[in-house]
């Protein structure tokens, strides 16, 4: 037999290293991310299991931020994908962050940045453009609500402080805080940032309601203008 006409299935693999055995052995957490895909894409290509086109592409987009970022379009131009295995991919990456958003967006006290960070990271962290966000707290510092207040372009989102204090205006809300993301993972604020958060902070000031803090999303890290003082 020719090793060129050889079909490599993942139920020839091992056992122990067959992704969907492992989850069930390990749990989830267990796996690595090309483990994940594989058992997303279900079946590889004539030439590949599932594993190693997972592994393929995680190689290709370097790492999973840059994977969780591309379009469904881009994903099924990949040799072995196609639009089944693209959409089943945006729908598992979209479904994690509907997850997050469900659990995070109620029930919630802020006592701390960290706080803020456990909220917003795993939502905002891969988005390849602004977004910027509002948490609107009681006066127990509970949020009420999260609201999108604006989606830009890859660089900025443009925020006007009307459109921030309507939402919190509506739901009666005590003080705010802000949160938009950096696409380049890096959370330094901007001078715009600067600008943007004290007007948001004298409009605030203003109408009675306060700005605790702004908070700026990168890859794995934060910065909030609270600490540095500049709220």
């Amino acid at each position: 037999m020719e090793i060129s006409n050889y079909h490599l299935t993942m139920k020839k693999l091992p056992l122990d290293i067959r992704p969907r055995e492992r989850l069930f052995r390990y749990g989830a957490s267990g796996l690595s991310d090309s483990e994940l895909l594989a058992i997303l894409l279900g079946t590889g290509t004539k030439r590949e299991t599932a594993l190693q086109l997972g592994q393929r592409i995680l190689s290709k987009f370097k790492n999973l931020r840059n994977l969780v970022s591309t379009s469904p379009e881009e994903l099924a131009e990949i040799n072995g994908i196609g639009k089944a295995k693209s959409s089943q991919i945006v729908a598992a990456v979209e479904l994690g962050r509907r997850m997050n958003t469900i659990s995070n967006e109620k029930g919630n006290f802020i006592t701390n940045p960290k706080d803020v960070v456990d909220l917003f990271m795993a939502e905002m962290r891969y988005l390849d453009r602004e977004c910027f966000k509002a948490a609107l707290l009681n006066t127990k510092n509970k949020v009420l609500k999260i609201v999108e207040v604006s989606t830009g372009n890859l660089n900025s989102s443009i925020v006007h402080p009307r459109e921030v204090y309507k939402f919190a205006i509506k739901c009666s809300a005590a003080s705010v805080i802000v949160v938009h993301n950096h696409p380049s993972g890096d959370s330094s604020p901007s001078k715009e940032d600067v600008v943007t958060t004290q007007r948001l902070s004298e409009a605030g000031k203003l109408l009675g309601i306060e700005l605790l803090d702004h908070v700026i999303i990168g890859d794995g890290e934060y910065t909030s203008l609270k600490e540095k003082n500049l709220v």
